[in-house]
């Protein structure tokens, strides 16, 4: 039975770092808005944005080899690395914006300093990796990156993974002291805890099933809830669909012509978790590697060092595998109800043109978990299986839709829908997501809101020095922000010292 309509200005639905983001930032630019968020789960940040469900990384380019594609003629192509490395830098502003307003009191709860590095072994590898640091290097936005392919220099970097290694080729790494650990959790609820304190509505245990136009222009949402199975309507004037992988089936409910001819294929996560504290004492990184051939790029293997609930952590990984799931907590329907007329094809095309990457995940997913750990080696020679432990990780649906290159293919960045008129936005895609969450909700707002942008210019700028500018055109800003944000997010301490 539904109850009566309930009216409000913006919606935000699902309850991750995302809507936490644009409703943060909704909040300081039009303050008097009646926001209301709905969230399926009993809190925020259970899905994609929870600290056991991503790998925390503060994704700046600095460490992540996918970003930096060597050309035909040897060259390193460092655009990507570039515009996503910017893209960080903007939203560190915002969160320096937040603690120095005092809207966040403690950033070490979210932010810590993390040696980010790459480690290669082979000649090949060496030889890129070497190209690529001398590409980043010489660009101020990577200013302080080191390389070496001494054994007995990375002994001193990153020892757990030297010990009782045998090296029998060339092998190399670099390394920067300004990456960072995020707890994208911890960030989530942070900011949902100052938006309650504002006034915005949390709705939790609340599952959004319809999404349609009112006849007042308006957009009207069903909503039951979870726990009696009342349902409810409410209608807003611009509606964000937040949702992680649940976003698709939503955004198509819309009936909203860019929503048409875009499909969803779900990628599931596994990561190894040490148990040992002597262990996790003895590395302090994030060392990425190459991907194997055929794996998709969310699944680089990275061993990272972690602060999750207070606690140093170790984490490896991520395997990949498949469940036809679209959330972690979702349906095993997903996959199959998120087909439809008008991506049928787009489907069917990505699906013939994918085999190898269905077949790579299969045998993934097949893995015993002694398998795993020989992998886990290739980082920690002296790994112990009794030392690890397997966690299940959050799930990413990539992006399927016809482009330039041919009709069904797989996406694997984010990307933002909206309507024509900028009255309801949705989020699809999953990496490099919680980095870049503040660039991203600032082109929400820019495509979505364009008739208060002028207005609000000021106050964005006020938050994000940067706002409007490519910084590699003003290299003394970047410093300026760099410095800044170190600053004010207590990232300035040298990173611990291994034992």
């Amino acid at each position: 039975m539904a109850n009566g309509q309930s009216k409000t200005d913006v919606i935000l639905i699902g309850a991750g770092i995302m809507s936490a983001t644009l409703g943060s930032l909704l909040k300081e630019l039009a303050p008097d808005w009646k926001i209301t968020v709905f969230e399926r789960r009993s809190s925020s940040g259970e899905e994609s944005s929870n600290e056991w469900n991503n790998a925390g990384t503060g994704h700046s380019a600095l460490c992540e080899l996918n970003y930096t594609v060597e050309k035909p003629d040897g060259s390193i192509d460092i655009s990507k690395a570039i515009k996503v490395n910017e893209e960080y830098q903007v939203s560190k502003q915002f969160w320096s914006y937040l603690v120095n307003s005092k809207l966040i009191r403690n950033p070490r709860d979210f932010i810590m300093p993390v040696p980010h590095m790459s480690f290669v072994q082979g000649a090949k590898d060496v030889a890129f990796l070497k190209k690529r640091f001398e590409a980043l290097s010489s660009n101020p936005l990577f200013q302080g990156m080191e390389y070496s392919d001494d054994p007995a220099k990375l002994m001193e970097w990153i020892p757990l993974m030297m010990k009782d290694r045998t090296v029998s080729g060339p092998i190399a790494a670099t390394r920067i002291n300004s990456g960072t650990d995020v707890n994208f959790g911890a960030l989530t609820r942070i900011l949902f805890d100052h938006l309650k304190s504002k006034g915005v509505d949390m709705k939790f245990n609340q599952h959004v099933h319809d999404v349609k136009r009112a006849s007042d222009g308006r957009w009207e949402l069903k909503v039951r809830d979870i726990e009696n199975g009342t349902v409810t309507r409410h209608t807003a004037k611009f509606v964000f669909i937040g949702g992680g992988g649940g976003s698709l089936h939503l955004l198509q409910k819309s009936g909203i012509p860019e929503s048409k001819g875009i499909g969803g294929f779900p990628i599931s996560g596994l990561f190894m978790v040490c148990k040992n504290p002597d262990v996790v004492a003895q590395h302090y990184a994030k060392v990425y590697g190459q991907a194997q051939v055929g794996a998709p790029p969310m699944s680089v293997p990275h061993l990272d060092s972690r602060l999750i609930e207070g606690k140093e952590s170790l984490l490896f990984g991520p395997f990949a595998g498949f469940s036809p799931k679209f959330l972690k907590f979702g349906s095993m329907f997903d996959l199959i109800t998120s087909v439809k007329p008008h991506n049928l094809i787009t489907m069917l095309a990505s699906g013939a043109k994918n085999m190898s990457l269905v077949t790579y995940l299969i045998k993934e997913l097949m893995q015993s978990k002694e398998k795993r750990v020989q992998t886990l080696r290739e980082f920690v020679p002296n790994a112990k299986s009794e030392d690890w432990d397997l966690v299940v990780a959050g799930q990413r649906v990539q992006i399927i839709k016809d482009t330039e290159s041919g009709k069904g293919t797989l996406q694997f960045g984010t990307e933002v829908i909206s309507a024509a008129d900028g009255s309801i936005a949705a989020l699809l895609g999953a990496s490099p997501g919680a980095s870049t969450a503040v660039p991203v909700m600032l082109e929400v707002i820019n495509r979505c809101f364009p008739q208060h942008i002028k207005e609000w210019e000021p106050k964005i700028k006020e938050m994000i020095p940067s706002y409007g500018m490519r910084l590699l055109s003003k290299p003394e800003l970047i410093q300026s922000i760099h410095t800044s944000t170190a600053r004010t997010l207590g990232l300035n301490h040298e990173p611990q010292a291994v034992q």
